[in-house]
Formats: structure tokens, sequence, C-alpha cells
């Protein structure tokens, strides 16, 4: 039997199929886009100037940093130390290890470390009194109480040496790569700093992964026995889209700010370290969201767990395989920009069964004005088993006539 005529129109075939899927599908919107303005022609306008030392602004929904200065630069965290805090105690309690209305004593030591006594903010809970954890927990976000922040750590886990172990493990599993925690509340210590950058990826985790202990963080003012404190966020004033998060303050932080906002379907994050003052740092804040919500707007590209592509498969039970992204893939892009994104996929020239479900493929690319603004991996969706005898057989010799 002559193979070559054979062979030839399973190439041809396979030419056919190769091409169709090295194209990345172009993203369609999800409803038609409005035309866009005269000035959405035109290149974004730089970010506003800050007093900040370092400043980060990025998309919540992409982790996208949208501008931003010295924000990989090591910075003390001071006071905005408690949203790590904040993520360890939700993280215990969703694992049951804790829960909302355990009795949480002000020991004498959190007291006399925290309290009224210091020159830090403090809750006003009494020495060697218990609260609900709900309750201490308030005390340490919406007044930012030192000595609410240690009974919690004690609580959690018995010291505030061994709580710190638990807010750098957590802190690893976040992806935060420059931080280092040494105590619960942010009070200036040797090798107790973070950068901008990661406390952009923290505000982020803690609103996408434990919005009820978030949602804390936009409450105004709390009362502790005879004393009511108002949340040190001034933009929960200024801003009704703005609904944290965490202020911070000491002579060797300066003044702190990690602020984030929602309008419409988009939220931003923005975090200034090292600001001149309570007012500045709002100031500085407002007018980088302002300018992010201006300026930049968030796309889903891909939904999740779908396909958007396939991939030949030799020796296979299957002769292909569908391909698509295990999460949506959404991009931060400068508005009236979107229609210029170029997607593509980058595939191997052969693939070869067994496939298991899940295991990466390849990647997609989103181009824009000649850079990569984001790329994910590329997916197997289904599994694909080995094929037969005569079939692997089969696909071996086309592997070899097409090599």
């Amino acid at each position: 039997m002559n193979l070559r005529p054979v062979a030839a129109l399973a190439l041809a075939a396979l030419a056919t199929t190769t091409l169709g899927i090295a194209i990345a599908q172009t993203p369609a919107p999800a409803k038609p886009a409005a035309p866009a303005a005269l000035s959405d022609a035109l290149p974004v306008p730089p970010p506003p100037a800050v007093s900040a030392k370092a400043w980060v602004l990025m998309d919540y929904a992409t982790g996208q940093v949208l501008a931003g200065e010295h924000y990989d630069d090591r910075v003390e965290p001071a006071s905005i130390t408690k949203v790590m805090t904040s993520y360890v105690v939700a993280a215990e309690m969703k694992s049951g290890k804790v829960k909302a209305n355990d009795p949480v004593m002000m020991s004498e030591h959190a007291w006399r470390e925290g309290g009224a006594g210091t020159e830090g903010s403090y809750s006003g809970f009494e020495v060697n009194k218990t609260a609900p954890l709900v309750e201490m927990e308030k005390g340490m976000v919406i007044q930012s109480g030192n000595d609410a922040a240690i009974a919690l750590a004690e609580h959690v886990a018995g010291s505030e040496d061994a709580f710190a172990s638990l807010m750098n493990a957590y802190g690893k599993r976040i992806g935060l790569k420059n931080s280092h925690w040494v105590n619960p509340h942010g009070l200036s210590a040797p090798e107790h700093y973070t950068t901008a950058h990661d406390l952009a990826l923290l505000g982020r985790a803690m609103i996408r992964d434990y919005p009820e202990s978030y949602a804390y963080n936009k409450i105004k003012e709390y009362t502790v026995g005879p004393i009511t404190q108002q949340n040190r966020n001034l933009l929960l004033w200024r801003d009704p889209s703005v609904d944290g998060i965490k202020t911070g303050h000491h002579s060797g932080a300066g003044y702190c700010l990690m602020a984030s906002a929602k309008r419409g379907d988009q939220r931003l994050i923005s975090v200034v370290m090292g600001d001149t003052s309570e007012n500045q740092r709002a100031v500085d804040s407002q007018a980088l969201l302002n300018w992010g919500f201006r300026f930049y707007e968030t796309h889903r590209l891909y939904e999740g767990s779908k396909a958007i592509s396939k991939q030949k498969v030799w020796k296979g039970a299957a002769d292909e395989v569908q391909l698509g992204l295990a999460e949506p893939m959404l991009v931060s892009t400068p508005r009236g920009k979107y229609a210029q994104l170029k997607p593509s996929m980058e595939l191997p020239k052969t693939l070869v069964a067994p496939i298991a479900k899940g295991q990466k493929i390849g990647t997609v690319k989103v181009m824009l004005d000649g850079k990569v603004i984001a790329q994910r991996p590329l997916v197997a969706l289904n599994a694909v088993e080995e094929g037969g005898f005569f079939k692997r057989m089969w696909d071996e010799l086309m592997m070899w006539w097409n090599s």
C-alpha cells in the first residue's frame, strides 16, 4: 500500500488545524463599545505628583500596577501592619481555629505595650477583661488599637512572636515577596518592613478572600465603653466610593494610607507611604484614585474553564484537546484602547498523549502598543488518554513524516 498520498492528505489537514489554533481569538466586549471621546484617543497623561516617598496605584481585578514610584523599596508599614493582622485572624477564623464570639482577653502585656499609656493609638478595652473577638477586631481596625492587635495575636497564636510567624507564612501564600513582619501592630522594630507594592497586594487579597472582615474598614467610628473614636481614614468622609483600607503613622514611617474605592464595576487600590501629613496622605490618595478611574478601565477578555481554542493531540484516544484558562482573564487598559488589544497564543508544535486535565499546554499573551500587558497559562480543559496500539503506531508514522 502506498502511504504517501494518504499521509500528504493528513498533513494538509493538520496544517489547516494548526493554522486555526495558532491565532488567538480576538476578545469581544460584553456589550457594544460606545464611541470613544476625543480625549480617549490621546495618550494617558502622567499621574498626579504626590509627596509620598513611595506609592503605587493598582487595579484590583487584574493586579496590574497602573502607576507608581519606588513601590518595591523597603518601607516601614506602621499601622497598615494591622491589615496583615486582620488577614491572619480572618484566615484562622475561616479554618475554624478561632470563632467570632471567642472571648479575647486584654492582657496586662497588651494593655501596657499598646494601651492608653503608650504613644500609639489604643482601643480602650479594659485590662484583664475579655471582649468578643469580632469586637476586639473592630477596635483594632477602626480605632487602630495597638492593644487590640496584641490581644488578638495572643489569642490566635499564644504570643506576638508566634503570631508574627503566621503573618509571614500567610504573606508568602498571598505572594508578598519583600515583606517581613515581627509584630501585629506596626510599631517600629528591626526587620519589620514591607513595600508599597506588597501592601497593595495585601489589600487586594483582603478584599478578595475575606470581604466580611474587610467591611470593618469602612466603619467611620467605634465606641468602647465611654470612648468613641473615629476612623483615621479621611477619605471615608470625602469620597463615597472609598470603603477602606487603613492608615498608618509613626516617626520612622511618616504618614501612610492604603486606600480602596469602587466605582461601578471597577475597583482601584492606592498606597502612599512616607507622606508629609494626615491631610496630605488623603489628598495624594484621592488624586491617584481619581486619575486611575478617569484614564483606565478593566475588561474581561476570556471566561475561566471555557474552551477558547483546541490543539491536535498525537497518539491519543481523542485527536484533540480543548484549551482554555483556569480562571477568567481580565486586563486593564487606558480608556479608548480596548480595540487595540492584540491577543495571541503560544502553543507547542506537537502534543503527545496522555494529557491530564489542567495540564499547562501554552500561554495566552495580550499586547498593547507593542508591550505584553498580561499573560496567563493555557491549560487542558479535558484529559486525553493514550490511544490504542495501532493509533499510536499510525501517529508515530505521521509524526516522522511531518518532521
